[in-house]
C-alpha cells in the first residue's frame, strides 16, 4: 500500500450533502482564520509596544484590542478563559512599565 503524500488531495465527496458540507467548511475555515489572525495581530501589537517600553501606546493598543478579543470569545472563536488570560497578562505587563 502506497503512503499518502503530504498535501495530497482526498477523494471528492459523492453525496450532495457531503459536497455542500465541504463547500461550507472552506468558507468557515477562511472566516475563522481571518478572525483569529486579527486578534493575534492585535495582541502582538500590544506586546511590541510593551517591549518598546511605550506605556501610553500599549494602553491605547490594549483598549483597541480588548473589545475585539471579547467579541470573538463570545462568538466562540476563542475560549473565554484564553482571552481572559491574555488580557490579564497584558494588563499586568503594562502596569509593570510604571
Amino acid at each position: 500500500m502506497a503512503a499518502i503524500k503530504k498535501g495530497a488531495k482526498k477523494k471528492d465527496a459523492r453525496k450532495p450533502s457531503a459536497r455542500k458540507r465541504a463547500r461550507q467548511t472552506i468558507k468557515i475555515n477562511a472566516l475563522n482564520s481571518s478572525v483569529k489572525s486579527m486578534v493575534r495581530t492585535a495582541i502582538k501589537k500590544v506586546v511590541k509596544l510593551i517591549d518598546a517600553k511605550d506605556k501610553a501606546g500599549a494602553e491605547a493598543a490594549l483598549l483597541e484590542a480588548v473589545p475585539a478579543m471579547d467579541r470573538n470569545a463570545d462568538r466562540g472563536y476563542f475560549h473565554k478563559n484564553k482571552i481572559a488570560r491574555h488580557k490579564s497578562r497584558l494588563t499586568k505587563a503594562i502596569r509593570a512599565l510604571a
